[in-house]
C-alpha cells in the first residue's frame, strides 16, 4: 500500500496519534529550478513504489520553517535535497548530523535554510534522528522542470538507498 502524506507545506492536516510514523521522508527543493529540484524527483519516485508500514513521505517543497511542525513530531527524518558542495553533479552523500553544527552549510537555494529549521527544533528540544541525503547540482536552471543528465542519473540508487534506509530504520521503532 502506498502511504504518502499529502498535506500540503503550512497545512492544517494532521496524523492521528495511532497513526504517527517512525520515519518520515522529505524531499525539498524547488521544481522550476531544474537541478534544484531534485530532491521532489527523488520524494516522486519514492511514492511510485511501495512504502513500508510508518514511513510517511512528504513533498517539502521550499517550505522552509513550515517544515519544524512535521520533523518534530517524527523521530527520525530522512531528508533529500540538492547541495552546491563543489563535487560533481550527481555525486550523492548521505550524512547523519548529530546536532546542528554538523548540518552542512549552503544546501539548496532555500530562503531559509536546512541548518536553521534543525537549529530551531534544537531550540524546541525535538531534534530527531537525522539522515540526510544530498545531491550535488552544478547549475540551477531558472524555469527549468527537467533535471540534468548526471543529477538525474542519481535518482534511482538514492531511491532505493532511502527505500532499504527507512526500512531498516521503522524496524527498529
Amino acid at each position: 500500500m502506498i502511504r504518502a502524506d499529502l498535506d500540503l507545506v503550512g497545512g492544517t492536516g494532521s496524523i492521528a496519534d495511532s497513526d504517527r510514523c517512525a520515519v518520515l521522508v522529505i524531499g525539498v527543493g524547488n521544481l522550476l529550478m531544474g537541478d534544484e529540484g531534485v530532491g521532489i524527483h527523488v520524494l516522486r519516485a519514492l511514492e511510485q513504489g511501495p512504502v513500508a508500514p510508518g514511513v510517511q513521505l512528504l513533498d517539502g517543497g521550499t517550505g522552509g520553517i513550515n517544515l519544524l511542525e512535521s520533523i518534530t513530531r517524527a523521530p527520525v527524518v530522512i531528508m533529500l535535497d540538492a547541495t552546491r558542495d563543489g563535487q560533481p553533479a550527481g555525486t550523492v552523500t548521505r550524512v547523519r548530523p548529530a546536532g546542528v553544527a554538523d548540518i552542512p552549510l549552503g544546501l539548496s537555494a532555500h530562503d531559509f535554510g536546512l541548518r536553521d529549521l534543525f537549529a530551531a527544533a534544537a531550540l524546541l528540544e525535538k531534534f530527531p534522528d537525522v539522515q540526510l541525503f544530498t545531491i550535488s547540482v552544478e547549475t540551477i536552471n531558472p524555469m527549468c522542470l527537467e533535471l540534468s543528465d548526471p543529477v538525474a542519473a542519481a535518482v534511482p540508487a538514492v531511491v532505493r538507498d532511502v527505500r532499504e534506509l527507512a526500512h531498516r530504520l521503522v524496524s527498529r521503532h
